[in-house]
């Protein structure tokens, strides 16, 4: 083979390399996947979860600081269904959904009710708790005994939150504050006059204190309906359908049924 054949031998040779690295760059990786989060997620192996971690009994530590509670269970068993870790990441309220909008969070667990202002920015799962909003009181005071009573008092709740919402609502004058056990100071110490919560959320108190001077003024009748948030858009469409599909395989086995039990003392994982 004289230095001409050679040379045509390399230049080809050098054009298959190429080739063959085009191809290797065109692979898709997982940091391309963001027009489909579900196909990221499991690219990844891993799904980041947000939630407070001091609401019990949805999320909350116990006393070896592990962090548990109903939300805590339920995502965990989403993740085996979709096959991938879960990563939890804790803070205030104010800011979890935010963090969900701008992409620090794929979605939240954490006792999200649904309602008509954040169906418009978010997309959510189907339900798998139901939500009975009571108004707390101090044990001493017979002032509120209706819903309607709320109006011109002083409560306090989360901004934001639904709790928050349903009190203004009624007219109540709503301090905004970060989380239950402070608005239960608030109550106690006489700086408020109620405070908005989950009825489940109220007995997992009363069972942790039980000299609590405080009681359930009234109930509001509408049940909420408590479902996983996440972005709104085409991007989430699968990972939806996916925890949908989750949500219901926990529901027909009982393991929703089981974990309500396990936490509340009752079956909050579906319509009174």
């Amino acid at each position: 083979m004289n230095w001409k054949q050679c040379a045509a031998v390399f230049a080809a040779l050098a054009l298959c390399l190429a080739a063959l690295a085009g191809c290797a760059a065109e692979k898709p990786q997982a940091s391309d996947m963001g027009s489909d989060l579900l196909a990221a997620i499991q690219a990844k192996g891993e799904i980041t979860v947000a939630m407070e971690g001091t609401w019990a009994p949805w999320t909350y530590h116990d006393e070896s600081d592990e962090l548990v509670g109903y939300d805590v269970e339920v995502a965990k068993a989403i993740g085996e269904k979709l096959g991938v870790k879960v990563s939890f990441v804790e803070g205030e309220w104010s800011g979890l959904l935010a963090g969900l909008e701008s992409g620090r969070y794929d979605i939240m667990v954490n006792g999200v009710d649904i309602d008509e202002a954040r169906q418009e920015k978010y997309d959510f799962s189907t339900p798998y708790a139901y939500n009975r909003t009571v108004v707390i009181v101090r044990a001493n005071d017979d002032s509120i005994q209706a819903m309607e009573d709320l109006a011109g008092k002083k409560t306090a709740n989360t901004l934001n939150s639904t709790y928050a919402a349903v009190g203004e609502a009624y007219g109540a004058q709503v301090t905004g504050v970060d989380d239950f056990i402070q608005t239960i100071e608030l109550l106690t110490s006489g700086r408020i006059d109620a405070t908005l919560n989950a009825e489940v959320s109220y007995y997992d108190y009363l069972n942790a204190h039980s000299d609590a001077q405080v009681k359930i003024a009234c109930t509001d009748p509408q049940a909420t309906q408590v479902a996983i948030p996440m972005r709104k858009g085409e991007d989430t469409a699968s990972l939806r359908k996916a925890i949908d599909k989750a949500l219901e395989e926990l529901g027909q086995d009982g393991t929703l049924t089981e974990l309500s039990v396990k936490y509340f003392g009752m079956d909050i994982s579906q319509a009174q």
